[in-house]
């Protein structure tokens, strides 16, 4: 009998050695040599767009045989549209500064040495996602931008799809004559893999970066040996002052929860301040449920607006991913607070208001990595934010915090320049 561990220990093992040795070239590339790479590989995913999409047809024939739910199935699915926006997203991040060896402090002892903290790449970092193949092109885009080298593990419901992206980004690579060793996926849907990947290979990787659901980040978390930037979910609110401006409230709630359900910054809960909640709730409600919307009220809610589904405590700690959100009338903004403290994730809250100070308030008390006042929770993204692209949404406070974009892909080292001095 074979034994299959073995065999994944040699090509993971392949792989580490592989990307560490690439990662000492990558990092003596310049910035405008990594930038062409990325405006090369965006030519290759334009040019090969037509395979792109043919591989996702086999993707989603698998997932929808498997019944993937309708949220991950829209996540997984690829058109010429969600193709040219990955093709731009590297252009994009092409024409961002270059975040590699930035002086971010200088300063002179009276000794006359001279320091700087310069930012330098992390290292190789290890990616594992599910379900949305263009973090294939993202994270290896934004990987490549910030000089760090990266071994790629994608869902199995996107394999064929990643690896068609996959290649057209080795080939960008190999364009402008950097190693494509430096870029690399992981050739197997063996879960077996991810194990070892987390558990066995320290030795070559520095970070791990997880982007998926809850189980998958649980296990990042759990079994990595080496350091790991992400967020366990995304359970994102959206607080409706008293001051609130009715069509404010209205349509920054819809676009919170209905603009795209499965994703990390789509809200969940909705608290409304009790005194504007039978002004607010009818035309927020109506129109959540015109579109579809399930909603999940307290009794509060429930005397206000007829034929909704009463909460069970579960709820208000639930990422629904789905069309579904829970509501919850609050006795004021400390009350929101509190609540947001207690079952919120840390991930991306905001307030409805027209009261400035209230608004500052919340935005100030709210330990979130990302807060808003008056905008959807949608906008908890690394393109919105203008970095381009983003690998995920941080909600630790080691590190990176809120979108990981190329920035937040370096660390730092000190630059000590003297004219000879020795210390006493």
């Amino acid at each position: 009998m074979i034994d299959e561990s073995l065999d994944i220990a040699r090509e993971m093992t392949a792989l580490g050695v592989a990307v560490r040795s690439a990662f000492s070239e990558l990092s003596a590339c310049s910035g405008a040599l990594r930038n062409a790479a990325l405006v090369a590989a965006a030519a290759a995913i334009r040019t090969n767009a037509a395979k792109i999409i043919e591989a996702n047809k086999v993707d989603m024939v698998s997932a929808k045989s498997r019944g993937i739910t309708t949220a991950m199935l829209d996540r997984l699915m690829l058109d010429e549209e969600r193709v040219e926006a990955m093709a731009t997203g590297l252009d994009c991040i092409s024409e961002l500064p270059d975040p590699v060896g930035k002086v971010l402090a200088e300063w002179e002892r009276p000794n006359g040495l001279n320091i700087q903290r310069v930012s330098v790449p992390l290292g190789v970092i290890g990616i594992i996602y599910e379900s949305r193949p263009n973090v294939t092109a993202d994270a290896a885009a934004l990987c490549l931008k910030s000089g760090n080298a990266v071994i790629l593990r994608g869902g199995s419901e996107s394999f064929e799809s990643n690896h068609a992206i996959y290649a057209c980004m080795r080939e960008g690579l190999r364009s402008a004559g950097i190693n494509e060793n430096a870029l690399q996926m992981v050739g197997t849907r063996d879960r077996a893999a991810v194990g070892f990947l987390l558990s066995s290979m320290a030795e070559w990787i520095d970070v791990i970066v997880p982007r998926g659901g809850k189980s998958l980040i649980k296990r990042v978390q759990d079994e990595a040996r080496v350091p790991v930037i992400g967020h366990l979910e995304g359970i994102c609110h959206v607080y409706l002052h008293s001051s609130a401006e009715p069509s404010i409230a209205r349509d920054v709630v819809f676009n919170a929860k209905m603009r795209r359900t499965g994703i990390c910054g789509a809200a969940e809960t909705v608290l409304v301040d009790a005194e504007a909640a039978a002004s607010l709730l009818p035309e927020v409600c109506r129109t959540l449920s015109e579109a579809g919307c399930e909603i999940r009220a307290d009794e509060t809610v429930a005397a206000i607006v007829p034929q909704t589904i009463p909460t069970i405590e579960s709820d208000w700690s639930t990422e629904y991913l789905e069309a579904i959100i829970s509501i919850r009338v609050v006795d004021n903004i400390d009350a929101a607070i509190a609540h947001i403290a207690k079952y919120g994730s840390g991930h991306t809250e905001s307030i409805v208001a027209s009261d400035a100070e209230a608004a500052e308030h919340f935005l100030c008390s709210v330990d979130s990595a990302i807060v808003l006042h008056n905008a959807s929770t949608q906008f908890a993204d690394g393109g919105e934010f203008g970095m381009g692209a983003e690998i995920g949404i941080a909600t630790g406070r080691v590190h990176a915090r809120g979108p990981v974009g190329a920035e937040q892909l370096t660390s730092y080292k000190y630059v000590v320049r003297g004219t000879g001095q020795v210390r006493p």
